[in-house]
């Protein structure tokens, strides 16, 4: 191994630069060793070379991500060749009192676990960090060393043996000393669970520690451990039935997996370093030799003399990392000779990513990354350049779909829907059998009763009591149960709106001035709505949701949002307001019963609740009320601590306590908890706070109404019930834009939903409900954007981690419509259980709207963007976007969505301008179109959606350019290609691509995590071109 090497720039068509190591003196090449060290080749093969369509100067310079792909692209015509999940381990030989043995320091199933040095403990899984050192070595050894594939063994021994004879035959094992590496091999192996049922701490030396006061060669041949390795050895039916695995760290280990086991160790009977590397043809259970009982595949052994022991521990740490590698352990599997083996390192060291050693800290453990890319790309060999994609058909194709294109038939979408969506509904209800379903039902059914209780106090405020509390529970129930059995997106939460409500007072002024019954004219208002919304399903009015892009969405989001949160804060200062914490003197004195004899004085002490618990008599002007000066506080606390405890439980799931299913749980239910604490803490302190009020009987508010609203009246004309069709257009774009920008939330690729989009069944079901609701009269419900998004972020699943270090990743939504049912069904006999809510205080209510509304922005681009704007751009996250567009053009769009957003807080504030606000919805999507005009069509696609175009493109304008730019990289740089390393910093004395004569081979390390670099290519060609 040359002491000095060379790093060199390596560059591909519209890559980023790369790094690979080479000899200084050579071509770094996949050189073969002579064949005398080879394994024979298996009978199976007849001999016949892997790549005998190559030939040898063709191989010599095939780039090695090619040669791996061509080898993992043969097939495979036997089993035995058939990768499995890989676990390492990685063994040294130590020497504990007077006994040799094989200690177990390192194992690995994705990610790296060490031994701590006091020998009790494994360390947290971390991304392994290699020496290139270590690496360069590594290849060395598999050059020079054994490489012996498909041996026929079935335990330790006849291993060993077949081992040391295949030394002797090739020259590096001296014939003295066989038995000696045979003893060496076949001793015992402690696992570290063992080490921890140890009354103490071992203590361990290396042999290299204890070689001056060891027994001689001889004796260790002799040593009485040695010489009843035949009885207890490592590959014998007694330390079978003796060694008892690790069966609790067993549930870590993926199914179907084999082990790796890497042992390595100085010996003072060596001169020289010997090295193998074994694959079984079949996997067995090598006795002690696994820490669990996992049939073993590979063995990787390094031997040497005294004075290399940290050395050869970053060898195998090398070789225990190469295996977990998700393409070299592939290769390995699939190798027919040495040469295969190089090729799979060559690939590796061509992906790893080099950090430079004075600009971080070697002692630092990497945490696992939360996502870890796919490795597909390295498997596969390069595409050939494909025709061009048509943007507009390809975008058509989705459309289609997601149910956004026009059928060309009367309710051909909704025909569509019903197809779509029936294969799935017995699903809907089987997939809610979880824990998570009834955490989500419990924290939602508060999370919209309190809303439709709220909305009823305004409503009959706005409505004369026409309509109030009750009528909005009922509502509530008949809506919620019809679109939670029959609605296409179920996991759309129904609720009362802002607009609805503006909507319903500007039309009970309308009826006062003219006269009219207001009930009745609302009758026909409905009716004018629902068949409209009927006529729109029918004519795929639905497909004009694809203008809906991610700037009108995440504006109306943000908006609804931002309302939670201030609506919940401004409830508590009303509170603050009519119960001020500054009052005057509180006019009420507890005096002793008449013919005591205690002293005024001595019944002052008692307060408001406890004075007639002791006969005494409440005097003075304020006595028929409670003091209230606390409650104004009290409801501060309330609100704030349901809101933190909310948050922190909710991320609980993600904390170091507690069993993973118990932290699931907490999580789940961290809502209810809160709400529960909070009333217990209340409850427990008598401070008299605003609580609930739900209606305790089942009947109309007004006593001169009935349950069905009838069609006409004499008050109203008869020319009354065509005139409302004209309030009704507006009523329907306002509830049309409201249903379809949730839905088009709820639907969002990012949820990963798999059941498919409704959006026409939708608008149907929701039409129908109308007209009940009409007939009854009874509140329209619309979808509610906030407490859609929490119901979604509330069935939010995640994989189950099994190996160590691995971390959850999100799988999509728990899609069902068992809870929307359970929530509305609950809601609707909250009238039975009103002595149990009527402890529940307001401001802990108002505590879950503040955490609904913070929680609703989590995940929104346009809020992240606006925090963007205030960071300094050191800290700025490492978002895609920021990569992609400069950051000027990304603060431009952001200030031109947060002057709509502002535009649209305003309109909804006045009553006056309030009504126009589902038309200013229409307008944010002509704003949006208006951006083509200002940004280029790749930042749009970045940034937000690609609206469908009127006329179609002849060609996308941006990509053009991108390909353009590419193309003159390519021709003023003729860079080579397949190489997927990605350059982080540079190594000590790199200039130009060149490291210095005096620059140490080890001095950089590698973290052993591939990465594609696709997503800084634009940036990296943009800035290559101004220089």
């Amino acid at each position: 191994m040359p002491q000095q090497a060379q790093l060199k720039h390596i560059h591909g068509h519209g890559r980023l630069p790369r790094v690979i190591a080479t000899d200084s003196s050579r071509p770094w090449t996949m050189n073969s060793s002579s064949g005398d060290d080879e394994a024979p080749k298996d009978p199976r093969t007849g001999g016949e070379d892997f790549t005998q369509q190559f030939t040898e100067n063709d191989f010599e310079v095939t780039p090695p991500a090619q040669r791996v792909q061509f080898i993992l692209g043969e097939d495979v015509d036997d089993g035995t060749h058939v990768s499995h999940p890989l676990f390492s381990e990685m063994g040294m030989l130590v020497k504990e009192g007077d006994e040799i043995e094989w200690k177990e320091t390192a194992r690995w199933i994705k990610f790296e676990e060490d031994v701590e040095e006091g020998g009790n403990r494994w360390s947290k899984p971390h991304v392994a960090t290699l020496s290139l050192h270590s690496l360069f070595e590594l290849r060395r050894l598999l050059v020079n060393g054994s490489v012996m594939l498909d041996m026929e063994a079935q335990n330790l021994e006849v291993m060993a043996d077949l081992v040391c004879d295949h030394m002797v035959s090739a020259g590096t094992l001296p014939p003295g000393v066989k038995d000696k590496v045979k003893d060496a091999l076949l001793r015992r192996h402690r696992h570290q669970h063992e080490y921890a049922k140890k009354t103490r701490l071992p203590i361990i030396r290396s042999l290299a520690d204890m070689r001056n006061h060891s027994s001689s060669k001889k004796d260790m041949v002799k040593s009485p451990s040695n010489q009843s390795m035949a009885r207890p050895g490592s590959g014998t039916e007694l330390s079978e039935q003796q060694h008892k695995g690790n069966t609790h760290f067993m549930r870590k280990i993926p199914p179907g997996a084999e082990a790796s086991n890497i042992l390595v160790g100085e010996v003072d009977f060596l001169e020289r370093t010997l090295s193998c590397f074994i694959r079984l043809s079949q996997a067995v259970v090598l006795g002690d030799l696994t820490e669990v009982p996992v049939p073993t595949r590979f063995v990787f052994i390094l031997l040497g003399p005294p004075g290399s022991q940290s050395n050869f521990h970053e060898i195998g740490r090398a070789m225990a990392t190469l295996m977990s590698d998700e393409i070299f352990h592939e290769v390995a599997y699939r190798a027919r000779k040495r040469d295969h083996l190089l090729s799979g390192v060559d690939e590796f060291l061509d992906a790893v990513t080099v950090l430079p050693p004075g600009e971080w800290d070697p002692t630092i453990r990497i945490e696992p990354p939360a996502a870890i890319p796919s490795q597909e790309i390295r498997k596969r060999p390069p595409e050939l350049p494909k025709e061009e994609v048509d943007e507009e058909e390809e975008e058509a194709r989705l459309r289609e779909e997601n149910g956004l294109s026009r059928t060309g038939r009367l309710f051909g979408g909704l025909i569509n829907d019903i197809k779509r969506k029936a294969p799935w509904y017995i699903s809907d209800y089987k997939d809610a059998l979880s824990m998570q379903c009834v955490a989500s039902w419990i924290f939602l059914y508060f999370a919209c009763l309190s809303p439709i209780i709220t909305f009823g106090g305004l409503l009959a405020e706005a409505t004369g009591k026409h309509m109030a509390a009750m009528e909005s529970l009922v509502s509530g129930f008949v809506c919620g149960m019809g679109y939670g059995l029959f609605s296409g997106q179920p996991l759309t939460i129904l609720g009362s709106t802002g607009p609805v409500l503006v909507f319903e007072s500007i039309i009970y002024e309308f009826c006062q001035k003219m006269g009219w019954e207001y009930m009745t004219f609302r009758f026909w208002i409905g009716m004018w709505v629902a068949g409209i919304c009927i006529v729109l399903t029918a004519i795929d009015a639905s497909a004009l949701v694809c203008y809906i892009t991610r700037f009108t969405e995440e504006n109306f989001a943000t908006l609804i949002a931002f309302i939670f949160i201030y609506k919940a804060i401004e409830n508590v200062m009303v509170i603050g307001k009519n119960f001020p914490v500054n009052q005057g003197i509180y006019d009420c004195v507890c005096t002793p019963p008449i013919g005591s004899n205690a002293s005024v004085i001595d019944y002052a002490k008692y307060n408001w609740n406890s004075c007639e618990s002791y006969n005494g008599t409440l005097v003075g002007g304020d006595c028929g009320k409670p003091p209230t000066e606390n409650v104004f506080l009290m409801s501060l606390v309330l609100c704030a601590g349901t809101f933190l405890i909310s948050t922190v439980l909710k991320e609980f799931k993600n904390a170091l306590f507690f069993p993973s299913i118990v932290r699931q749980y907490i999580s789940d239910f961290s809502v209810l908890i809160a709400i529960f604490a909070m009333s217990f803490f209340d409850y427990s302190l008598g401070v008299p706070t605003q609580k609930l009020e739900v209606p305790n009987e089942l009947k109309p508010t007004l006593s001169t109404r009935g349950w069905l609203i009838p069609p006409f009246a004499e008050k109203n004309p008869w020319w009354s019930a065509i005139i409302a069709v004209f309030p009704a257009l507006l009523g329907t774009i306002l509830i049309f834009m409201d249903q379809q920008i949730t839905a088009v939330i709820v639907n969002r690729k990012e949820n990963k939903l798999k059941k498919g989009c409704g959006y026409h069944l939708d608008l149907f079901i929701l039409s129908i409900l109308i007209a009940i609701c009409s007939m009854m009269g009874l509140p329209w419900f619309v979808a509610a954007t906030v407490l859609s998004i929490n119901h979604v972020n509330s069935l939010k699943l995640e994989s189950e981690c099994s190996a160590p270090g691995e971390k959850p990743q999100f799988l999509g939504v728990r899609e069902q419509r068992v809870t929307h049912i359970l929530i509305f069904l609950t809601i609707g006999v909250s009238v039975l259980l009103t002595p149990l809510l009527g402890n529940i205080p307001m401001p802990v209510l108002f505590g879950v709207f503040l955490y609904m509304g913070v929680a609703s922005l989590k995940g929104l681009q346009f809020f992240d963007r606006i925090l963007i704007m205030f960071m300094p751009a050191k800290y700025q996250p490492d978002y895609m976007f920021l990569r992609q567009v400069p950051i000027k053009r990304v603060h431009l769009f952001t200030m031109i969505q947060l002057a709509c957003l502002i535009i649209l807080w305003l309109i909804k504030s006045f009553s006056q301008t309030s009504i126009l606000f589902p038309l200013m919805l229409v307008v944010m999507i002509g704003i949006r179109k208006a951006l083509d005009l200002v940004f280029t069509r790749r930042e749009l696609k970045i940034l937000d959606d690609i609206m469908p175009e009127m006329t179609k493109r002849a060609a996308a304008d941006d990509l053009h350019k991108l390909d353009a730019e590419v193309g003159l990289l390519a021709r003023i740089f003729p860079w080579g290609k397949g190489s997927r390393g990605r350059v982080v910093t540079k190594p000590p004395g790199l200039d130009d691509g060149i490291v210095g004569s005096g620059g140490a081979v080890g001095a950089g390390l590698i973290t052993c995590t591939t990465s594609n670099a696709n997503e800084k290519e634009f940036e990296a060609q943009s800035s290559l071109l101004k220089k």
